[in-house]
């Protein structure tokens, strides 16, 4: 008997979501420059990988407005529709993308961001950037607008430094709101929260990390260690010094190591870096892989459904301590 999923809040709210969550970029049917990031899925395999999240126990889903200019959540929406989910079955998270916008904004297109997630209420609402020509104080703001006029339930960021987050913190709180999550990059190759103050400011304030590229775009699996032929399909991924040679080797005793408890648990090697991510910091970090295929999907799932030894957590914590930049 598999073990029992348990569900946890998302920050100080009563929204309790599963420990992983479905990244949702691959959605994007290249409707924008994002999208182009990824090959068109149509609705079928988008479907599939949907339900195969679903059976495995997931919960909720991460998309945003720039993924496709609303593609991915149309794509979203309708595959939840199609698998018979009622709004209220389901956890929705979607961001708002700042760049070269105002604070009002935010109120302006919410609107928008409904018309594309219906008949899915906004169970999370995130700043996408920290990057908008507003300040942070302002977007919170419109933001706890928002909340008061129940269009959208809570509000997150991504991207947010410490000193942005504590802001957002402090500005939602004078309207009795709870900043409840900041989406940042993090994994076992990309440490960097654990030295600028991200992750200290998170736990202080009840903040959920939700960490995206959690697998450090597969390169701590070790695949493309084992075979670096697979480096020349991989797009411009490959540009990145990280896969370069001296990348490589910098993270190849990670990946080892991760493969040597895939081997010792009978899971992936994906399904541990995930493990080691959602349990090292007790509850306060989720993650949300994504998957284009529905054998992806159902490896995240399975990722919840085992937990590493503290002894096998330390390893992982010892031998991943060079990125911590």
């Amino acid at each position: 008997m598999e073990p029992q999923i348990t569900l946890r809040n998302l920050g100080r709210s009563d929204l309790m979501i599963t420990p992983i969550g479905l990244g949702c970029w691959q959605f994007s049917k290249r409707g924008n420059l994002a999208g182009k990031f990824w090959p068109s899925l149509d609705d079928a395999l988008i479907c599939d990988v949907v339900r195969v999240s679903l059976e495995g126990g997931i919960n909720w889903f991460d998309t945003a407005e720039v993924y496709g200019q609303g593609e991915s959540e149309k794509a979203l929406a309708r595959s939840l529709v199609s698998l018979g989910r009622k709004p209220g079955e389901v956890i929705v998270a979607t961001k708002w993308w700042p760049m070269f916008r105002m604070a009002s904004n935010i109120t302006q297109t919410i609107g928008d961001r409904l018309a594309c997630l219906n008949p899915f209420p906004i169970d999370l609402y995130q700043v996408h950037q920290p990057w908008g020509f507003s300040s942070e104080v302002r977007e919170m703001e419109a933001m706890a607008d928002l909340v008061r006029s129940k269009k959208i339930k809570y509000v997150g960021v991504s991207n947010f430094p410490a000193k942005m987050m504590r802001s957002a913190w402090e500005t939602l709180q004078k309207s009795g709101i709870n900043l409840v999550s900041n989406q940042v990059q993090y994994s076992l190759l990309h440490r960097n929260i654990e030295a600028d103050g991200i992750l200290e400011t998170a736990k202080e304030l009840g903040i959920t990390i939700i960490a995206f590229s959690p697998l450090a775009q597969g390169l701590v699996t070790g695949k493309f260690h084992d075979n670096p032929e697979l480096l020349k399909s991989i797009g411009f991924r490959k540009y990145s010094a990280r896969f370069k040679p001296a990348g490589l080797e910098k993270s190849r005793p990670v990946a080892e190591l991760v493969k040597q408890l895939a081997v010792k648990y009978h899971v992936t090697p994906s399904q541990v870096a995930l493990n080691w991510l959602i349990n090292f910091h007790g509850d306060t970090v989720v993650a949300i892989p994504g998957a284009t295929k529905a054998r992806h999907a159902s490896e995240n799932t399975g990722a919840m459904k085992f937990r590493l030894s503290p002894e096998g957590m330390k390893l992982l914590d010892e031998v991943s301590r060079g990125f911590i930049d």
